[in-house]
């Protein structure tokens, strides 16, 4: 065994074609989330939403083992230990509320371990997909953290109340076909097709109209908020916008046509 010091992980973000990637790449800890990268998770996700071209946005792990483990346990006593702590915390909640209150559509692909800040990470996505072998927990109980109250209120909205207290109170690991049923999955896919798969999601879903993709995700955004704080007026503009735009002329064309539309998001 090699006494050379593992490599830092780092958040890395690339375009191909209309989605964009943000990718936790640290795999030799099974891409655990350093502080640094917490901090680059906010400026990679609005770099996807400032460019016009991204219709969509994936979060994944690099390699074939974990999609992200959880937080870095080996910055706990440099990072969240005493007054540190408290830089921390505001820099993962930070990373949580990139992802959570992003204006466009986020997936999460899930291959492999997904547990505590990975599955938070998860669920503050629209979507998530994972390989059949993925393995889910929400360790907090084990590590005597405390969770905080948006979070909480997040694995609520996602898989209920019930599962949600049994995830932490169990603090136990549990796999893909018990995340389907219980909502926490949309899809599990065998690992050999896993890819194909997600691909064929994300070219479905990029072939629609941006603006009704936007529209639909301010409202879903609105929905989280409570009935005194939610701008429905801004939503309803979002929607008339869709009905005055040239995609909706399109794809009134291409339907009598019979063909695929081409939308520009205009």
């Amino acid at each position: 065994m090699s006494d050379a010091p593992q490599p830092a992980g780092q958040l890395d973000h690339h375009v191909e074609g209309h989605v964009g990637y943000v990718t936790f790449n640290n795999p030799a800890k099974f891409n655990a989330v350093n502080y640094e990268m917490w901090c680059a998770l906010p400026i990679a996700m609005q770099a996807l939403v400032d460019n016009p071209q991204v219709r969509l946005i994936v979060l994944q792990g690099a390699g074939e083992k974990a999609f992200v483990s959880g937080a870095d346990i080996s910055q706990f006593n440099t990072h969240r230990n005493g007054d540190a702590s408290t830089h921390y915390n505001e820099a993962t909640q930070a990373g949580y509320a990139a992802v959570l209150d992003c204006p466009k559509p986020t997936l999460a692909k899930i291959r492999g371990i997904c547990m505590g800040g990975g599955l938070g990470l998860a669920l503050n996505c629209d979507v998530r997909m994972a390989t059949a072998d993925s393995k889910f927990r929400m360790p907090a109980g084990r590590l005597g953290l405390g969770y905080a109250f948006d979070g909480v209120k997040r694995f609520t909205e996602v898989v209920g109340t019930a599962n949600t207290a049994d995830l932490f109170f169990s603090a136990r690991i549990f796999g893909a076909d018990e995340a389907l049923r219980i909502g926490l999955l949309k899809q599990v896919s065998p690992v050999d097709a896993f890819d194909e798969v997600v691909s064929a999601y994300l070219q479905m879903v990029c072939e629609n109209a941006p603006l009704t993709l936007a529209a639909a995700k301010r409202s879903l955004l609105e929905i989280r908020k409570n009935p005194h704080e939610r701008d429905l007026s801004g939503v309803q503009a979002m929607v008339d916008a869709c009905f005055t735009s040239e995609d909706y002329k399109e794809g009134r064309k291409a339907f009598t046509e019979k063909r695929t539309p081409q939308f520009q998001g205009k």
